[in-house]
């Protein structure tokens, strides 16, 4: 199954269809869909694939001179692999690269067999695409190394990219193609657990109960997600131990600095800032400010929230758990760990999936005004869900309530108490998601007034 990246697909389209050289680099965390995106937008046409892996250089120049010569059938190639990156390059560049995309996945690999391969692949880049229409995609999982050996300035290819692509997960909204036969409240806890990464996604089935999904796919020791999170950051990470420990306090609610140095007993505490900091750079976590901050740099509101619902869903179940689940003590952890908790823990992400549906109506036009900023507010005693604003003094206030009883006016009342003390502006409209529907005085309220807008999640 192939969802949505529709924006991705039309650039790369764009891209491939120009006339001058072109050199797009493509990354995002591991199993985000990079590989399949690349293929869905060579789809149907003409093209040079080589996915690198761990082997030797020469058994990797093996491997890619036997895919050049599936496209070129130079007979030459069959008897003779390329001796060298440079060799391979040219050939590529003086015979394939005017008539076919040339994509390289995974393109840190063939670094790591040779570090000069950036240099060379500058040096050839720079003779040959000014006299040649070349289409080159470099992708890669490995974060730190895209950021800083492929895109910073002192990589060897700084400013010859013509285009970069971060990958990021799927949204809330393209579960209903993954999951038809669940019902959106059922999305909704899937979406909590497992977030929008596709390979996660296809692990989970709407023929089974989320409960029987948990047990088999995340819980149970042997499966695919039990370890994932694991993996992946012992791949980017040379103190996973530490890591951890820090994103098992976040996950746990220990979202401000001093809360997590306490948490871990990581001393002194400037190591902390230094270990979250890599964790920023990973997209792993981020750091947030209430919306109105106007010095964001200089603010010390901010908390740390892990990205990804699913590594807060491990961090928080699973990583505490292991001792219980490496026994096979499965339901125990489901059903007294996680299962009275689950509904706690949904209504944070079920935040995150309103700011997504509110982002989405404002890119549509469809909110009362245009917003240039949305996001979270709170201060030392309260807290709004969403607020949208703009420079003209129009707001716009949003709670997003995942509880079992329908919201009703004191829940309008007390939005309203809270937005006085973000603004007193004329132009203030309040509106509600909420799983359980709306009172029918909050629903008359909504019908009689044009500034009280009650969404259907």
């Amino acid at each position: 199954m192939f969802v949505d990246r529709k924006e991705e697909l039309n650039l790369l389209e764009k891209l491939f269809q120009k006339k001058d050289a072109q050199l797009i680099i493509l990354y995002g965390r591991r199993r985000i869909g990079k590989t399949e995106l690349l293929r869905q937008s060579v789809k149907g046409k003409k093209h040079l694939f080589f996915s690198a892996d761990l082997s030797s250089e020469q058994e990797q120049l093996r491997q890619f001179t036997e895919k050049i010569y599936h496209i070129s059938g130079d007979s030459f190639l069959q008897t003779q692999p390329f001796i060298s990156w440079e060799s391979l390059l040219r050939y590529v560049f003086d015979h394939l690269a005017s008539e076919v995309p040339i994509i390289i996945d995974e393109f840190p690999y063939l670094c790591v067999s040779n570090p000069a391969l950036p240099s060379i692949l500058q040096k050839v880049w720079d003779e040959k695409s000014k006299e040649k229409h070349v289409s080159l995609v470099l992708c890669g999982s490995y974060m730190s190394f895209m950021e800083k050996e492929v895109l910073s300035s002192r990589s060897p290819l700084f400013g010859r990219r013509t285009a970069q692509i971060f990958l990021q997960s799927l949204p809330f909204k393209e579960l209903k193609y993954f999951f038809p036969q669940y019902s959106k409240e059922e999305q909704v806890y899937t979406y909590a657990v497992a977030g929008g990464t596709p390979a996660y996604l296809q692990k989970i089935t709407d023929k089974n109960t989320l409960a029987e999904n948990v047990k088999t796919e995340i819980l149970n020791k042997n499966a695919f997600l039990y370890n994932e999170p694991r993996f992946l950051l012992m791949e980017e990470l040379r103190e996973p131990s530490l890591y951890f420990s820090i994103l098992k306090a976040i996950a746990s609610g220990k979202t401000k600095l001093n809360e997590i140095v306490q948490d871990t007993g990581i001393k002194p505490s400037y190591k902390v800032n230094k270990y979250i900091a890599v964790l920023r750079e990973l997209r792993i976590v981020r750091r947030e400010l209430p919306i109105t901050e106007e010095m964001p740099h200089k603010s010390r509101k901010g908390i740390y929230i892990l990205n990804d619902p699913f590594f807060r869903f491990w961090f928080k179940y699973v990583y505490p758990n292991v001792s219980y689940l490496e026994e096979g003590d499965v339901n125990y952890v489901w059903e007294e760990k996680i299962k009275p908790d689950l509904d706690s823990f949904a209504g944070f992400i079920f935040e995150d999936i309103c700011i997504q549906k509110i982002k989405e109506l404002n890119r549509e036009n469809k909110l009362p005004f245009k917003a240039e900023r949305i996001g979270r507010w709170w201060d030392s005693s309260d807290e709004i869900d969403v607020v949208a604003y703009n420079s003209k003094n129009e707001f716009m206030f949003l709670e997003c309530k995942w509880r079992k009883k329908k919201l009703g006016m004191n829940v309008l009342n007390d939005l309203k108490r809270k937005a006085n003390k973000v603004s007193k502006a004329e132009h203030r409209y309040f509106g509600f998601f909420s799983k359980s529907g709306f009172t029918e005085k909050l629903t008359e309220a909504s019908g009689r007034s044009d500034n009280i807008f009650l969404f259907d999640y």
